[in-house]
């Protein structure tokens, strides 16, 4: 076994020579200054308290810290200068989080001996502790405080070499710095120096997990409980390693005995709820995402997963209201911002979304999915909007230079590269849309914007396809809810319908199932409605009325054949001949072959030789108009 180093014999003249200076009282031991010797022949330390001070070492080896504390503080009431029972005192109080008191006990063996390796393990130990709150001043300095750490654990290391709690400190800071192949090693090494370091295992469990080591991970959490079952990071780390393996139920019995060991342990709340989730209890699932919150308001993964959970029910201003309380604890992180922007951009408020992407921008320049958002955002304000009066805006602009900046990093992103074709389509650039007419998407991501960019056109028929195929591509229903959502927002409602119902089929949220299905139904039954009064309108030809409801009708199904011909003959028939007009119902009449489904080869030769007509009415104003 490692002990700790017991100075107290080998630095006893350095130590009664030092006393006179060392005046102030070490909380919990009655004095710091040396007891007068009643027997000069009597040795420093009785032999009970010998006894105490190994089974004391053994049980801060184990992590049972307040048993160890208790010990320790025995050992100092029958010796105050013994180094290694103030040593062992501090480490046990700073694993407690009496961090000011076990940072005074590190300070004061250091003014003794300003090169105990023990002592500069121990400080760092309090400052990686000391991140554990949620003062706003900690969070803030967080990248000082690590940096400082790392600096004591180094001094540690290079003080004492095979000394296993200065690597065990050295690897709990690299491991709150996400430097996990680092943290792993000085863990390991720790390990090997002292195999009864109970809470060195547990954190190398830690960093085995999230470099994905599952079964290193889950050996390292058992060695940790079988050293000492009353180690909570331990049970929570194997209940997390056997929720990532499927193991649902073991999990939760696992975590739970993490929480009754330790209550307020936020990621122990965060992975039940997880698991709790898993299993479909929502209700509970929110109960422990929401105390996880309360514990570690800072903490944007909850938040997250309330939002998902809200979400999947349909109730999307829920999930916005998580997300938000999220970003007030914690507003420079992305994740919450993305999600944000999305649910506002899926509840068709685009300006909201174009405000939010560009935030996330502001932060992080080339972010493809705050990139392809702000395009999407622009374009369905577009369908909103004024076409010509969004060009000239600032966040048409701020998207076209993001587009371009990203493509030039990511070359070979299709999507990107789909989106910037489906924005330039605003300005009427088709040539720009002509270079993907013979695009073979790859992936499902591909599809869908490549889908996006067909409906632009026109294509409608094609963009279905494309939805159609991711459709029957994917198996996961959360999947499947996100590629309808999609769908719904591009009004390829045949699509959405499609995704809906497959979800459904796969087990998916019925609430969110019948949300997405009314949606789709209420817009197909809302443009009927209104193409509906636009053919009244057109009959008593009151063109302008008609003209603007049939656009209208669109907007909500751009597929629907009656507001297409409907659109395109008043059009044709209603204001004065023009080379807008007639170009416009040409191409409406075009649409409509491309979405009617129920004409014969006579119809459609009747509506081709129309078109053909129009154009060249069209070619024969636009010679005009030159002369």
């Amino acid at each position: 076994m490692n002990r700790l180093p017991r100075l107290a014999v080998a630095l006893t003249g350095l130590l009664l020579s030092a006393s006179a200076a060392v005046q102030a009282q070490v909380p919990g031991v009655p004095s710091t200054q040396p007891a007068p010797a009643k027997n000069p022949a009597q040795p420093v330390l009785s032999g009970s308290v010998k006894v105490n001070m190994t089974t004391a070492e053994k049980l801060l080896s184990q992590g049972k810290w307040t048993d160890a504390e208790g010990l320790f503080r025995e050992a100092l009431v029958a010796n105050p200068t013994d180094v290694a029972a103030t040593l062992g005192l501090g480490l046990a109080m700073a694993n407690e989080f009496k961090l000011d008191n076990a940072d005074n006990l590190f300070d004061r063996v250091i003014n003794i001996d300003p090169n105990n390796a023990t002592a500069y393990a121990g400080k760092a130990m309090v400052m990686v502790n000391r991140l554990q709150s949620s003062s706003g001043t900690i969070r803030a300095e967080k990248d000082s405080i690590l940096k400082q750490a790392e600096d004591y654990a180094k001094r540690a290391t290079t003080l004492g070499p095979a000394n296993a709690d200065a690597h065990n400190a050295l690897g709990q800071v690299y491991k709150e710095q996400g430097r996990n192949d680092e943290a792993s090693s000085e863990l390991n090494t720790a390990t090997i120096l002292n195999p009864d370091m109970s809470y060195a295992y547990s954190a190398l469990g830690t960093v085995k997990l999230a470099q994905n080591s599952v079964v290193e991970a889950s050996e390292a959490f058992k060695r940790a409980v079988a050293l000492n079952s009353g180690n909570s990071t331990a049970h929570y780390g194997l209940g997390a390693t056997l929720l990532k393996q499927g193991q649902t139920d073991d999990a939760i019995k696992e975590l739970n005995t993490s929480l009754y060991q330790f209550p307020n342990s936020w990621p122990v709340r965060m992975a039940l709820g997880q698991a709790y989730q898993t299993q479909g209890n929502t209700v509970a699932a929110l109960q422990q995402f929401q105390l996880s919150t309360l514990i570690k308001p800072e903490n944007a993964e909850p938040y997250l997963r309330m939002a998902d959970i809200h979400q999947e029910r349909g109730d999307l201003e829920l999930a916005l209201a998580d997300l938000r309380s999220g970003l007030t604890q914690s507003p420079y992180d992305l994740g919450l911002r993305q999600r944000i922007a999305d649910i506002d951009l899926g509840l068709e408020r685009p300006d909201d979304a174009i405000k939010g992407y560009r935030a996330i921008l502001s932060m992080s320049a080339n972010d493809n999915n705050a990139v392809k958002g702000l395009s999407q955002a622009l374009f369905l304000k577009a369908q909103k909007a004024t076409v010509g009066a969004m060009l000239s805006s600032n966040d048409y602009e701020t998207a076209n230079k993001a587009l371009n900046e990203a493509i030039k990093l990511n070359p070979d992103d299709m999507e990107l590269r789909l989106a910037k074709a489906k924005l330039v389509s605003l300005s009427g650039a088709a040539e720009f849309q002509a270079q993907y007419a013979n695009v073979q998407p790859t992936s499902d991501g591909e599809r869908i914007a490549f889908a996006e960019v067909l409906t632009t056109s026109g294509q409608f028929k094609k963009a279905a396809e494309q939805f159609n195929a991711v459709t029957n591509d994917l198996k996961d229903p959360k999947q499947l809810y996100a590629v309808a959502d999609i769908a719904v927002l591009t009004r390829s409602l045949d699509g959405a319908e499609a995704a809906y119902k497959k979800s459904l089929a796969l087990g998916g949220s019925p609430e969110r199932g019948q949300v997405g299905l009314k949606k789709v139904a209420d817009l197909k039954k809302s443009a009927s409605d209104t193409a509906a009064i636009a053919a009244e309108l057109a009959h008593k030809r009151q063109w302008d009325g008609a003209i603007a409801k049939f656009r209208e009708s669109l907007k909500e199904n751009p597929a629907l054949p009656a507001a297409r011909y409907g659109l395109a003959s008043a059009l044709q028939e209603g204001p004065e001949d023009s080379v807008p007009t007639l170009s416009e119902s040409a191409k409406q009449y075009q649409y409509y072959l491309a979405v009617a489904t129920d004409l014969t080869d006579r119809d459609r030769e009747k509506l081709t030789d129309l078109i053909g007509k129009l154009n060249d009415k069209v070619a024969k104003l636009k010679q005009k108009e030159e002369r």
